[in-house]
């Protein structure tokens, strides 16, 4: 009962500051509730309350620390709750998820900004976002400190362990970066698994300036070095490179071409606006099929639609729309989930929404922080959230 007065108590205290002060109380009101926050989180990894008598109980509450952090919102004090172990107990560390969630991403994006700053090619935007997120002193040796120990953290990311994944979907994006004093598109290569228990898992990120073959091969065995195994199915789009780099590394292994992008690139073949209508509807028809032989029927009935009016398109559907197929031969309830790259797509819009920020990145390698920390955090709570497929199914 004490406990959610408190909790109560400090929902007020929120809202009188909001109140009281509007927008410029929101770094007040953002620490109380954090401070709040990893209290609650302290007592639940303690499994006891401050005072409680407990036999569950795994340690001690031990005084909070002093930390100011720099946010969005302002200057935040917040006081980081300490733990001890038990007498005689196992040792106990303990550092609050609710404050570590998110930091990767935005001091990845602090340190892009602040990259570009330093270099001199940053626009008036640019400067007034650096002024928000960074402050006004921004050095290189600061720059040099914060960035070897974010990418510190995000190397052992890369390089973990993985295991038995029995799906894979890959995708890829274009960032801007500065290059040789030119503008030059850059690569980012993605691999989303759904594990052997169903859950989802960002296994890898990867940026490079290379050629796409070279690049897709050479990410695809990264991921096999670190342990990736059992792949019975890898759905992906038609990207430049992508089949020969799969047929090297992952041969014999199915793959589904992205159902979604298939429909997308089909209207690029259709000579008439009136028929891109009917086109969509008859490839949704082939895609929500029973089985793959009604769907192998349903498209050669489509391609001799098309035969006379549009024979460019029945030529590509001929040759492409079975790759979209492969699906039908995966269990029934994971065929929703794999036929497309959906998941990726989701996760690529998430991405954006960051780097539309920093708008042009110094090289590579701040690209590749700023990425690698936003799916590490997507990863983290893919895998401890909802289980995405049922694997007893197959």
């Amino acid at each position: 009962m004490a406990h959610h007065e408190d909790e109560r108590t400090t929902m007020h205290g929120v809202l009188d500051m909001l109140v009281e002060n509007g927008l410029e109380g929101m770094a007040d009101a953002m620490a109380t509730m954090l401070n709040e926050a990893m209290k609650i989180e302290r007592s639940t990894v303690l499994r006891a309350e401050p005072g409680e008598r407990s036999a569950d109980r795994i340690g001690y509450a031990n005084g909070f620390k002093p930390k100011r952090l720099s946010s969005r919102a302002g200057l935040l004090d917040l006081q980081i709750p300490q733990v001890r172990p038990l007498p005689n107990g196992a040792s106990l560390a303990f550092y609050p998820q609710s404050l570590e969630r998110g930091l990767r991403s935005e001091r990845a994006l602090k340190l892009a900004i602040a990259e570009m700053y330093l270099k001199g090619v940053s626009t008036r935007k640019v400067a007034e976002i650096t002024e928000q997120l960074c402050g006004l002193d921004v050095t290189s040796s600061q720059v040099s400190r914060a960035t070897a120990e974010l990418d510190e953290q995000l190397e052992t990311w890369r390089n973990r362990a993985l295991g038995e994944t029995p799906y894979v979907i890959l995708d890829a994006r274009y960032e801007k970066v500065r290059h040789g004093g030119s503008v030059v598109d850059c690569a980012v290569l993605l691999a989303v698994g759904v594990r052997k228990d169903g859950k989802r898992s960002v296994l890898g990120a990867s940026v490079s300036l290379s050629e796409a073959e070279v690049h897709w091969r050479s990410f695809l065995e990264e991921l096999q070095e670190r342990g990736l195994y059992g792949v019975q199915c890898i759905t992906s789009d038609d990207h430049k490179g992508i089949k020969a780099a799969l047929a090297a590394r992952f041969p014999g292994t199915k793959w589904q071409r992205c159902q979604f992008h298939l429909q997308q690139n089909a209207q690029a073949y259709v000579p008439k606006q009136e028929l891109k209508k009917p086109v969509a509807s008859d490839l949704r028809g082939i895609f929500g099929s029973m089985d793959r032989r009604d769907a192998e029927e349903r498209l050669s009935r489509t391609i001799q639609k098309y035969h006379e009016s549009a024979p460019k398109l029945a030529a590509w559907m001929e040759q492409a729309i079975p790759e979209g197929l492969v699906v039908f031969d995966l269990p029934e309830p994971h065929r929703r989930r794999l036929r497309t790259t959906n998941v990726l797509e989701r996760l690529n819009r998430e991405i954006k929404r960051r780097t539309i920020v920093a708008t042009l990145f110094p090289n590579e390698a701040s690209l590749l922080r700023l990425v690698t920390a936003m799916v590490a955090e997507v990863s983290d709570e893919w895998e401890i959230g909802r289980v995405y497929l049922v694997m007893e199914s197959e």
